[in-house]
């Protein structure tokens, strides 16, 4: 691996909302292919895909934009329980096709892929039936509600050899992505020690709506509509970029999990507010760095602010992000002796949409893919019972 030390002319980029690769991409073809079975050969270039969007809240309106940018990409149908969901979303991305069920939408058929954007609870019956129909899916994080649901998803879409991928979002920051590269090329030497957060603050403000008066909300703070607390939502984002960057997966971990009371009883109408609000890990990795990793919607002053650190025999990175920037900086040979830290270009990325759309049309696997996303869900399985233990050690 080369020692060179990267390059400094300060750079930032936008962190949008779409993924970034598992595998470090290249810089000059735009992602290194997974290993593995293959799917099905399929032409190149821009042949037509035709999408089925699963779930029609606001996060399908921003990947309705994302993939009807995508030359060749036609969004011909939805599905939602709703009727008058369904039509208005309809209306608004120019769908001709509506279905109340994913069974009137598999007899139907006539799409290639489904992007799947319902809650938690229901990524696995929803994305099953799909699969065994060998349709390419695109599913959010998480995969699954739990560890043997993910696995069995993950088993199913390469038997099927269809494409699959999660969508985990900040996978599209352009630092972190060229603070994957530049850890794989050794300029930072062995990594040894790493701290990460992801912080947000909806809970004691309004900035993006009053949580307590809205569903949108309301469901992720509790556990019989199927969340999984801040450790499910956005712990999930955080331990694959700490340890996607870092280049080695998780392979112990100990937790604390807390709830903060919220409302008399802890109930809000429906919605009895048990899940966890707070996530904090310590994590050692496969290569044997060790970090740790937390999680809030208690970080007063921070609306959806990602860090990350990472420190190795030759220098250190630091990622910083929001919704609106990203930024990388390092510390390298000479700086190391002054605790000069610079700032670090990153190259632009595509996104999980395009690089989804371009699996299907090259016939290849793309990443990160359900096999990552079970990994993921197993850590954060295991993270639960080392809380319920009393922050046991847990191997993963």
């Amino acid at each position: 691996m080369t020692t060179e030390t990267p390059r400094t002319t300060a750079g930032q980029t936008e962190a949008g909302a779409a993924g970034w690769a598992e595998a470090p991409l290249d810089r000059r073809q735009g992602e290194l292919q997974p290993a593995g079975r293959p799917v099905a050969a399929e032409a190149k270039g821009d042949k037509p895909v035709r999408l089925l969007v699963l779930g029609t809240g606001n996060m399908a309106r921003l990947q309705s934009k994302g993939f009807s940018a995508i030359p060749g990409v036609t969004l011909v149908g939805s599905v939602d329980v709703s009727e008058e969901r369904r039509s208005a979303f309809n209306a608004e991305h120019g769908i001709p096709q509506g279905f109340a069920s994913v069974e009137e939408a598999l007899a139907w058929g006539e799409f290639d892929a489904v992007t799947n954007i319902t809650p938690d609870a229901v990524h696995y019956v929803t994305t099953m039936p799909f699969l065994r129909a060998r349709k390419h899916v695109l599913c959010e994080k998480p995969l699954a509600t739990n560890y043997a649901h993910a696995a069995e998803m993950a088993q199913v879409a390469s038997m099927m050899g269809v494409v699959n991928m999660v969508n985990l979002t900040y996978r599209n920051v352009a630092a972190l992505n060229e603070a994957a590269h530049l850890v794989a090329e050794g300029h930072i030497g062995e990594v040894r020690h790493f701290e990460a957060s992801y912080l947000q603050s909806w809970l004691t403000q309004p900035a993006w709506g009053e949580w307590s008066e809205s569903p949108t909300w309301l469901w992720r703070l509790s556990k019989g509509h199927g969340s999984m607390g801040v450790l499910g939502d956005v712990g999930v984002h955080i331990i694959d970029y700490a340890s996607h960057i870092a280049g080695s997966p998780p392979c112990n971990v100990s937790c604390r999990l807390a709830t903060f009371p919220k409302a008399p009883g802890h109930r809000i109408g429906e919605y009895l507010l048990d899940a966890n609000d707070s996530a904090v890990m310590h994590v050692r990795l496969a290569n044997d760095a060790v970090g740790v990793i937390h999680a809030t919607r208690y970080a007063s002053g921070h609306l959806n602010d990602l860090t990350l650190r990472l420190f190795g025999t030759k220098g250190g990175l630091e990622v910083r992000g929001s919704n609106v920037f990203s930024q990388l900086r390092g510390s390298f040979g000479d700086d190391m002796l002054t605790g000069t830290w610079r700032d670090l270009d990153a190259p632009p990325v595509p996104t999980n949409y395009e690089r989804f759309i371009a699996a299907i049309r090259a016939g290849t696997g793309v990443l990160p893919d359900f096999a990552r996303g079970a990994m993921l869900q197993r850590v954060i399985d295991l993270a639960v019972l080392s809380d319920q233990g009393h922050s046991v050690d847990m191997a993963v």
